[in-house]
């Protein structure tokens, strides 16, 4: 185990420098926990969980998010956040196994893209504080995500926000600071890494094929009806990234706008 403190600089530097540790530490003793404290938003969950999946290690990572915008169980006070977790596993010939996400039905950052866009929210996403479904993403602030799965999905917030934030002393609950509405406070954002080196256990390139074979066993089992192919966590993900590292990666016209005005702010200029 090890402890990193992030200064509360950007988080990326810190979860990079703490999934390095990780990993130099699970190939001396098969595993590893670092935890971070005074971290920052880090980005994408999986960003991190890769890092040891590429050493040929199974990584999983945790995160308080940096505004709480999820009640306890039969509450309307949000004292959680949407905690996102993200598991990492090696494969071979196959795409490997990707899970990445929020505790909630969907991610607060998917709800302000909605807005940035204009478009509406499906029914589940959110609620008001009365219970009744919100749609409207301008309105994010009448209301709060729903977790997943009911009542399992706010034991799984709780429980990583306690693994990734009151673990390492970092803010947890009425803590933490929403880096929305105050970006001058010091967050303290709380985030761990864990990284088992599969080698330990078993020799890697077995462990390749054994997840190669549960893979093509998965997508060619019999689907449902209405469902023309069956996918593994992250497989989208993966040829999307194939795809757009090809072809470029499009930009919406309201974050372009939104990019230039912080370019020109700045004295970088526009994007193009």
């Amino acid at each position: 185990m090890a402890l990193v403190n992030g200064d509360n600089g950007m988080g990326h530097l810190a979860m990079k420098y703490a999934a390095g540790v990780a990993i130099e530490k699970a190939r001396a003793a098969g595993s590893a926990w670092v935890g971070v404290r005074w971290g920052n938003h880090a980005g994408p969950a999986s960003l991190y969980a890769k890092m040891p999946m590429r050493e040929g290690m199974i990584g999983m990572y945790f995160a308080v998010g940096n505004a709480n915008h999820l009640p306890p169980w039969g509450g309307v006070e949000m004292l959680l956040s949407t905690n996102p977790i993200a598991v990492a596993i090696p494969a071979g010939a196959e795409a490997p196994v990707v899970l990445d996400m929020a505790t909630t039905v969907a991610a607060f950052g998917k709800v302000k893209t909605k807005a940035q866009r204009g478009e509406t929210m499906p029914e589940g996403w959110m609620v008001d504080r009365d219970g009744r479904p919100l749609t409207d993403p301008k309105r994010m602030n009448d209301g709060f995500l729903l977790p997943i799965g009911g009542y399992k999905g706010y034991g799984m917030a709780l429980v990583f926000g306690i693994l990734a934030g009151t673990l390492n002393r970092a803010a947890m609950g009425r803590d933490v600071i929403d880096f929305n509405a105050d970006d001058a406070s010091a967050t303290n954002t709380g985030q761990a890494i864990l990284a088992i080196d599969v080698s330990a256990f078993t020799e890697l390139d077995d462990f390749r094929k054994d997840i190669d074979a549960l893979s093509r066993d998965i997508r060619g089992s019999q689907r449902m009806k209405g469902f023309e192919r069956i996918f593994l966590p992250g497989e989208q993900s993966h040829a999307r990234f194939q795809e757009r590292s090809r072809l470029g990666v499009p930009l919406p016209p309201a974050l372009v706008t939104t990019l230039d005005e912080l370019g020109q702010k700045l004295g970088i200029g526009k994007l193009a």
